[in-house]
């Protein structure tokens, strides 16, 4: 028995038509379905809702609830905002600076290009709040992942005892620090 594949993610959003509207614009992703209802089907409890469906390439679906009867949308105030995010990847570089050129012409504002050796990053935020981060493969990735790989249980461990980060993994940064 083992999981597949995920099937959707679903966030909240405060306008399921400007959600749509901004994910086909800037990030190209197709709409490809829309439930409402009245009722919650799991609980059966009474609250109306739009759930809207985006394909995110490949089989993966991002998905939205619009709730108008509950009290406005919130974030987690413990947890800082670059942590809970959503992440794409695309296919290079390349495609990664044109989607950054295409966020800024649309006026949205783009953190990066993050270079974290093994992928490279821009971030941003939709209407809604969320965090996303679109991120392209380095040329050396696969090397760095096995690398990564190999010491993964000892970090999580030694990660486990201490709550300090393992320097087990120091070389991922050291591409960065011979730019210094």
């Amino acid at each position: 028995m083992k999981i597949e594949k995920i099937h959707h993610v679903a966030y909240r959003c405060k306008d399921a038509k400007e959600t749509v509207e901004w994910y086909t614009k800037n990030l190209k992703m197709d709409f490809v379905l829309a439930i409402a209802e009245d009722r919650v089907p799991s609980t059966h409890e009474p609250d109306p809702y739009m759930h809207i469906f985006l394909d995110a390439g490949m089989g993966n679906v991002l998905a939205f609830f619009e709730l108008p009867t509950k009290p406005e949308m919130g974030r987690d105030p413990n947890t800082p905002e670059w942590v809970q995010h959503i992440a794409f990847k695309v296919k290079d570089r390349a495609q990664l600076i044109a989607f950054k050129e295409h966020l800024e012409a649309n006026g949205i504002d783009v953190l990066g290009i993050t270079d974290h050796s093994m992928f490279h990053s821009i971030y941003f935020f939709d209407p809604n709040g969320h965090r996303i981060e679109l991120a392209c493969p380095d040329p050396n990735e696969d090397e760095l992942l096995a690398k990564l790989d190999s010491v993964k249980w000892q970090m999580l461990d030694e990660w486990s005892k201490t709550k300090r980060a393992p320097k087990l993994a120091a070389f991922v940064h050291e591409k960065e620090l011979d730019h210094s």
